[in-house]
């Protein structure tokens, strides 16, 4: 299968002013994977040891301070045309309707209104929102506006999603669903995904592959690939299959997260 993402040795040292040793900060250290065509990856690991810093980086919206991301055989040194990020904070805009928020990347595209309502309205039905389309999103649910936020990248037809926790801050019950309609809108898609989370189970419930960063300076700990059939169902999710990896990824994990806490980086 076609590695569609490729990184490589990817570093990144934050200079902090407001260090009393005025030392930089060394986030990550030489990073390398690839995620293929297709693929739903996801990059687990303990809080503040840049998970997010990395999804940046292969965004482009920050640069590394060493290293290369590559993105269909390109170098890229900005946003891709390609590349569509969804974040954990509600993006969308209260002041339009959902498909007037699933328009708006396409306005700054300047594609014309009647062919970019016609796009919305598509991506707004593949996620189920079409009964919602000139709603507003004060008249949504938060899993709602989490979809309308999906569907907006959706709407630009990109080849890769990078996903940064969009449902961290979801209850757990609407949680496990809105991972379930990731799901069924990946599988109707094909879109490769990178995704950030903090949850183990979250990461076995989607990924085929996860990756397990370190604490900082943040290294790839260790890939573990998830061989659980698709469609994901509770069934499958409580196999002693599911069980044996979440303790396989908990064992590791909890060296890096105790790293963390104590600041034991060695």
């Amino acid at each position: 299968m076609e590695e569609l993402i490729v990184v490589k040795g990817v570093s990144k040292v934050f200079e902090d002013s407001s260090a009393k040793s005025g030392d930089p900060i060394e986030a990550i250290r030489n990073a390398d994977f690839q995620v293929r065509r297709s693929e739903f990856v996801s990059l687990l690991g303990p809080s503040g040891c840049g998970k997010s810093t990395l999804l940046d980086i292969v965004g482009g919206l920050e640069r590394p301070t060493s290293g290369e991301v590559v993105i269909e055989g390109e170098k890229i040194k900005g946003t891709h045309p390609k590349v569509a990020m969804v974040f954990q904070p509600m993006s969308v805009f209260p002041w339009r309707t959902a498909v007037e928020n699933a328009e708006f990347g396409l306005e700054l595209q300047n594609v014309a209104p009647k062919l970019r309502r016609q796009k919305a309205l598509e991506v707004i039905q593949l996620v189920g929102l079409a009964r919602f389309a000139d709603k507003y999103p004060s008249q949504l649910s938060g899993g709602m506006n989490q979809r309308l936020a999906i569907a907006r990248a959706l709407a630009l037809d990109p080849d890769i999603l990078l996903m940064d926790e969009p449902f961290g801050a979801l209850d757990e019950q609407t949680r496990f669903l809105m991972g379930l309609e990731l799901l069924r809108i990946w599988e109707a898609t094909k879109k490769t995904i990178l995704f950030v989370t903090h949850s183990i189970s979250e990461a076995i419930q989607l990924s085929d592959r996860v990756l397990v960063m370190s604490a900082r300076p943040s290294v790839i700990r260790e890939e573990i690939i998830i061989p659980l059939p698709r469609p994901r169902t509770i069934e499958s999710l409580t196999t002693d299959i599911a069980t044996s990896i979440e303790r396989q990824i908990w064992d590791i994990l909890k060296v890096e997260a105790t790293k963390a806490l104590t600041g034991d980086v060695n």
